[in-house]
């Protein structure tokens, strides 16, 4: 009986729970833009000293790249930031399980990375979250500018992570097809927060970075 629950569970994440989230998180996020497009910007009838196209798809690439001195400064959050985003998007790249659901989605698909690769990736990941998350609470200065929405965001990000790992290798014992239903179920929460956290700046920062970078370029200067 117990066992039956826990399939009825994972197929219900796998099936409703997942088309649930998928039309909040796309709607959200086109709802996002949208908003963000409509704003818009007043015409600036200037003649432009430099070209804001270059400027900007530059400004996109160099942002990308601690300035001179962040990495003194604070080691831990732009390291322990790169390696969480980079491990986070090798396991939801390149896992084999994730390329399947995606080319059923948008009909692309690309070669798989061994278990090995994967596993390093996530733990690596994780390492690097429980670093920001110490960063976070033990400096005086980032433990008051972090709000109950950053936790959140930060949780939300690490739990399909950890539950995946959970869920594959079958920690301590547990109970596989519970823990792929709580795996699915954290990514769809994530899914589901993406619009409307701080989780948005994955889309937005291309167009921020673009629209920074476009103004200075039309003055003819670098951003």
């Amino acid at each position: 009986m117990t066992n039956n629950q826990y399939f009825d569970l994972l197929m219900w994440a796998r099936t409703t729970g997942f088309d649930i989230a998928l039309t909040i998180m796309v709607g959200g996020i086109l709802l996002r833009v949208i908003e963000i497009v409509v704003l818009g910007r007043k015409k600036d009838f200037a003649k432009a000293k430099g070209s804001p196209v270059t400027q900007g798809i530059k400004t996109i690439f160099s942002r990308s790249v601690p300035r001179k001195g962040t990495m003194k400064e604070a080691p831990v959050t732009y390291i322990g930031g790169y390696i969480f985003h980079i491990g986070f998007f090798v396991a939801f790249l390149f896992l084999g399980a994730h390329i399947a659901l995606i080319k059923d989605l948008i009909g692309l698909s690309w070669p798989d990375f061994n278990k090995a690769v994967i596993e390093t990736a996530v733990a690596l990941a994780i390492v690097a979250a429980a670093a920001l998350a110490y960063t976070r609470f033990t400096d005086p200065v980032r433990r008051r500018l972090t709000g109950w929405s950053d936790w959140f965001v930060l949780i939300v990000s690490v739990l399909p992570l950890i539950t995946g790992y959970i869920a594959v290798n079958k920690v301590f014992g547990v109970d596989g097809t519970l823990w792929m239903a709580i795996h699915i179920l954290s990514a769809e929460l994530l899914m589901v927060s993406f619009p409307f956290t701080k989780l948005m700046h994955a889309v937005t920062f291309a167009m921020a970075r673009y629209y920074n970078g476009s103004i200075q370029g039309r003055k003819g200067a670098e951003s």
